[in-house]
């Protein structure tokens, strides 16, 4: 008997509302690389991970994406100067043993769904 061993996520599905007007904000706001478009389709790198965002008139509730940064407080200054709101500045959420920090910062979509970086610092 074999087993299977499950690989690293592959692709995360979000629907939206409008296909251009979420093309802009996830490739120039958000700076993800554009990978390919088709009709209602648009698909982004999101560091090896493709995000497939699909147009629907009323986009469904799904989860949050978190997307890492190397340096929370620089991105988080950078995504403000390209327009994105955040409704939370960048905080710490938890310190480990070894004194590294978690940090998050949130923000949300066109369609008004949640999203946030994060980054783990070192002491």
């Amino acid at each position: 008997m074999t087993t299977t061993t499950l690989g690293p996520l592959a692709q995360i599905s979000r629907t939206v509302r409008d296909i251009k007007q979420s093309e802009a904000f996830y490739g120039t706001a958000l700076g993800l690389p554009h990978l390919y478009s088709f009709g209602s389709f648009a698909f982004f790198d999101c560091g090896g991970t493709r995000l497939y965002l699909t147009a629907q008139e009323r986009p469904a509730p799904e989860s949050i994406l978190y997307l890492r940064v190397a340096d929370i407080r620089s991105a988080y200054e950078e995504l403000r100067s390209r327009g994105v709101q955040f409704s939370q500045a960048p905080h710490m959420i938890h310190r480990h043993p070894d004194g590294t920090e978690e940090w998050l910062a949130h923000f949300n979509d066109p369609e008004g769904r949640p999203l946030a970086i994060m980054s783990a610092v070192k002491p």
